[in-house]
């Protein structure tokens, strides 16, 4: 059974099984976007169907030999990714017993996410994003604030005037959320209020200057901060390679002169 354990290890460890499993996770999204092709799935339905059960199983016997191979059961299900790669192949089988189930075949795409699980810098960024999180609760509490101030001021001043727009308060932030993505908020939302209401202006430009360009900006500090220090983390610190190297001649150099005390 060690022996075993010990080659699945390998195997799992080895880069050429990463790469594979990679390039397996690539075909399997490429396979999944043909079958949005009507013809494509119409004419190819059982070759789509048995190319998705034998990459399933592949994927069945990947997650197989990562667990055996790692040192025990709960040492596997330690790691989240883990505990990701795991859910997402058993639910596969689930999948494909309920293939022509439209809903269930659109699940199957999540199998694409594995992805990141599986290369190491795509990992990084994920976890980095995660860590983001905590921070975010801050920001997003300021501009929850920023919104419904602004959503106010909007519903009382524009709903008379534009009321599809600012007729309602749901209806404002949804406005407002349009505006602070700057998709057609000059043509498509002000330009109209500000023919019926020429002051109107300072309302969508402080909007913008405070929401676009001060409080999303947060936003990204604390993301590219993130993704910084797990850069960081990922990369060894040359000072620290310089000290261990160091380190083994000093070992080295000792050996040699007890052998030679000897």
């Amino acid at each position: 059974m060690s022996n075993l354990k010990n080659k699945c290890f390998y195997i799992s460890q080895h880069p050429l099984f990463t790469n594979l499993i990679v390039g397996l996770i690539i075909i399997n999204a490429i396979l999944i976007g043909l079958e949005t092709y009507s013809t494509i799935a119409v004419q190819y339905t059982e070759w789509l169907y048995i190319s998705d059960k034998i990459l399933l199983w592949i994927f069945t016997l990947e997650i197989g030999i990562r667990l055996i191979g790692s040192r025990t059961a709960g040492d596997f299900f330690k790691d989240p990714w883990s505990i990701f790669d795991f859910i997402i192949v058993m639910s596969g089988h689930l999948l494909v017993g309920a293939y022509y189930v439209t809903v269930l075949r659109i699940l199957r795409i999540l199998r694409v996410l594995r992805a990141i699980s599986v290369i190491p810098s795509l990992r990084r960024m994920v976890n980095a994003l995660l860590l983001t999180i905590p921070s975010m609760g801050t920001i997003l509490m300021l501009l929850s604030i920023f919104f419904y101030i602004y959503g106010v001021i909007g519903t009382m001043l524009y709903s008379q005037v534009a009321p599809e727009y600012f007729g309602t308060l749901h209806a404002s932030l949804l406005t407002l959320f349009q505006v602070v993505t700057l998709e057609s908020w000059a043509s498509g939302v002000m330009r109209p209020i500000l023919a019926e209401e020429p002051s109107s202006w300072w309302f969508f430009v402080s909007f913008i200057l405070i929401g676009t360009f001060v409080i999303f900006n947060l936003f990204v500090g604390v993301i590219v901060n993130n993704v910084e220090e797990a850069n960081k983390e990922g990369t060894p610190d040359p000072t620290d390679i310089k000290l261990d190297k160091l380190q083994a001649e000093l070992t080295e150099i000792k050996k040699l002169l007890k052998d030679r005390n000897d």
